[in-house]
């Protein structure tokens, strides 16, 4: 490269380039969601493998109990039930 010198001797200008600055992507960056639709498949599977004896066991017994309910409250209400369970006769 050719210098232009300044009154003081000085070169002025851009010096030659000590290095060459290269960028590029990491495969994060070109890819954010490789392998996203499997890993959530997987990972939703043993969240729910590990939860499922906490949650499960309340609803089914919450479900037996509103079935039991509902049967007996049909039964007490049905001619059967109220004349089993001393209804009286009430008109």
């Amino acid at each position: 490269m050719r210098w232009i010198l300044d009154t003081d001797d000085r070169p002025t200008g851009c010096p030659t380039p000590q290095r060459i600055a290269t960028y590029s992507l990491s495969p994060n960056r070109q890819r954010p969601f490789a392998g996203a639709l499997n890993a959530a498949i997987f990972n939703s599977w043993r969240r729910f493998r590990s939860q499922v004896l906490y949650v499960a066991p309340p609803f089914i017994a919450a479900y037996a109990i509103m079935n039991w309910a509902e049967e007996r409250n049909h039964y007490l209400n049905s001619k059967a039930g109220r004349m089993l369970e001393g209804g009286g006769d009430e008109e």
